[in-house]
């Protein structure tokens, strides 16, 4: 039996490119003073193409966490220091217009119907996550919210996958880590949980389908997924672990 879905949150709950893109050019604008050419070399920094506004598919701002983002983003800034441009970063985040992957106020409660635990994974900060996910009146929906410095580690490492199946006390394999990242689905093999990729980030079927046991359009593919796998209007009977690609 299928016993949880623990996702991820930019570029599976929320659309990665819809929901940074603009974000980025603005902050990185505001670091620069106004000064479109320094934007534009601060953004290479971080994988950020300023002038195409569109972050590459290896950015750092994508995977990795908004300590590690300070952190090469600082080598443009040297006036800067670490926290002063981490403040900078999270309270500009928490005004970024998040937009969903799917409606999730439905899909989620449509989810807990299924009788099984949601929760979130991210290498975002716990208290961004929970800002953006109250703006669409949905972080009540979740049982388990851990970002990258809630004391689990970051992903790829198995902290944060962990500390959701052991606090409900729910069998790895039988949790699915739904990610639009390497990182992701790295995590959830390193955790023992089924890997389920999604195509609302930046990286493509062929970068995900090799640690994912399906990948899908997006997250509302899911439980179309689980019935057709599992059984319908059930979280499942048994696993099947046959690798696919849906999309």
């Amino acid at each position: 039996m299928i016993t949880g879905i623990l996702f991820d949150k930019d570029g599976t709950l929320f659309d990665f490119e819809a929901s940074w893109t603009g974000w980025a050019s603005g902050v990185l604008l505001d670091l620069a003073d106004g000064d479109s050419e320094k934007a534009i070399h601060l953004g290479r920094w971080i994988g950020f193409d300023f002038a195409a506004g569109r972050f590459e598919p290896d950015s750092v701002a994508i995977a990795g966490t908004l300590d590690e983002t300070t952190s090469a983003l600082l080598q443009g800034l040297p006036h800067m220091t670490h926290d002063a441009l981490i403040t900078v970063l999270r309270t500009s985040g928490a005004t970024a217009q998040m937009v969903e992957a799917v409606p999730l106020a439905p899909y989620l409660d449509d989810l807990r119907t299924r009788g099984v635990r949601l929760g979130v994974a991210t290498n975002d900060s716990e208290v961004l996550a929970r800002s953006h996910l109250a703006a669409f009146d949905v972080d009540t929906s979740f049982d388990y919210i851990a970002g990258a410095d809630s004391g689990f580690g970051a992903k790829p490492g198995p902290g944060m996958c962990l500390g959701f199946s052991d606090q409900f006390d729910l069998a790895p394999e039988t949790v699915l880590m739904v990610g639009d990242s390497r990182h992701d689905l790295m995590a959830a093999q390193a955790a023992g949980m089924i890997g389920v990729g999604v195509l609302t980030g930046m990286a493509g079927a062929d970068d995900l389908s090799d640690l994912a046991q399906v990948v899908l359009p997006d997250i509302g593919h899911v439980p179309g997924w689980l019935d057709a796998t599992y059984g319908p209007d059930t979280p499942g009977h048994r696993q099947n672990t046959t690798r696919s690609v849906a999309i």
